[in-house]
């Protein structure tokens, strides 16, 4: 083994409000520093992380113009319970939704993400 514990990093235009976002989908504590934050869950298992760059570009999904280039799948219990409470805290449903088993979303910062029961 090279390394353990990997993680990602988000770039985006306010990295506090991205994580306060992501922590409330995951229930993991936020640390938020400058133009910084991580959250983690209580274990400090897992980390991901969100870096505040100027001039920042969000995405355009399904669209290649601007391509996603990555983004994050969560599990859930219930679609239409955890489509209400992501939209309450900021997340924005696309308009396009290929499937059926998932639904595609857009954070604040306009990266996409999936609710997803299987």
């Amino acid at each position: 083994m090279i390394a353990m514990y990997p993680s990602f990093v988000m770039d985006c235009p306010d990295a506090a409000r991205l994580a306060q976002f992501y922590g409330e989908v995951l229930g993991w504590k936020v640390e938020a520093r400058d133009d910084w934050a991580d959250i983690k869950p209580e274990d400090g298992s897992n980390c991901i992380s969100f870096q505040q760059v100027a001039n920042f570009t969000a995405p355009a999904w399904p669209g290649q113009e601007k391509p996603q280039q990555m983004h994050l799948d969560v599990m859930v219990r219930d679609l239409d319970e955890a489509e209400s409470e992501v939209l309450a805290i900021g997340a924005t449903k696309a308009e396009h939704q290929p499937g059926t088993t998932f639904r595609v979303f857009l954070d604040p910062a306009g990266h996409p993400f999936c609710l997803c029961t299987s």
